[in-house]
């Protein structure tokens, strides 16, 4: 009996490994919040990265795409369910994540006889500024932070991941238009993907070369627009500055 937990310990050692292993070959995906809006881009090969949730919120995912459908219904249905118990304006992240979400990853990831949820996502909602925007990241053992700098990636590489977000803080200016916020964080996505060094990296603002089959998402939960719908796709690179 007194080896069961260490047998526990070990199955859920051998999970995360497990999990991490697949998700290797998956690709980042990359937030930003700026005065219009809370800008999400992706690269994916035929599977979406990115997706509406409620009015004033968003996800953007990588890891197995049939697991991606599962968190994304999940956020679905915890949003209008709890935009119907109270109201729209009471949906927020924080009671998405910390009630519904994170719990639903963790006991998917300690259920060892069942198969986990390979995923890996951040989460982002509308503020009325940018200050007032909330960034989330949530990994696949129900773990999350929230970030207060504007910037959020979600990659399986924790080390990359913080370096590439770090490094996009300091390019990322005020001044900058949803183009070259864009071209800032596929700058970012792509020097992960090759294995390039951050010390000395300068951002592309030049169309990004992407390898053939991919294709990038670009979506906005868009600032500027009335009435309760903020989310909209954007055609990367042709729209405006």
């Amino acid at each position: 009996m007194t080896e069961e937990p260490y047998r526990w310990l070990e199955a859920i050692q051998n999970r995360r490994e497990y999990i991490q292993d697949h998700l290797k070959g998956a690709t980042p995906v990359l937030a930003a919040s700026r005065p219009e809006g809370i800008l999400l881009v992706g690269v994916g090969q035929g599977q979406s990265k990115i997706f509406e949730i409620y009015d004033r919120h968003a996800l953007g995912a990588l890891g197995h795409p049939v697991d991606i459908e599962k968190l994304r219904q999940s956020a679905i249905e915890a949003a209008h369910l709890e935009g119907f118990n109270r109201s729209s304006r009471d949906v927020t992240l924080r009671r998405l994540i910390g009630f519904s979400l994170s719990p639903t990853l963790k006991n998917s990831f300690e259920q060892i006889f069942s198969p986990p949820l390979i995923v890996e996502s951040l989460f982002v909602e509308l503020g009325e500024t940018p200050a007032q925007d909330v960034l989330a990241r949530l990994h696949f053992d129900g773990n999350h932070q929230y970030e207060t700098s504007g910037v959020m990636l979600a990659h399986s590489d924790r080390k990359l991941e913080v370096e590439a977000q770090a490094w996009a803080r300091q390019q990322l200016r005020p001044e900058m238009g949803l183009k070259e916020t864009a071209q800032v964080l596929l700058t970012a996505w792509r020097a992960i993907t090759q294995h390039a060094p951050f010390a000395g990296l300068a951002p592309d603002l030049a169309a990004p070369a992407i390898a053939e089959g991919r294709h990038i998402e670009v979506a906005l939960l868009d600032r500027r627009t009335q009435g309760s719908v903020h989310y909209r796709r954007l055609d990367f690179p042709n729209f405006p500055v």
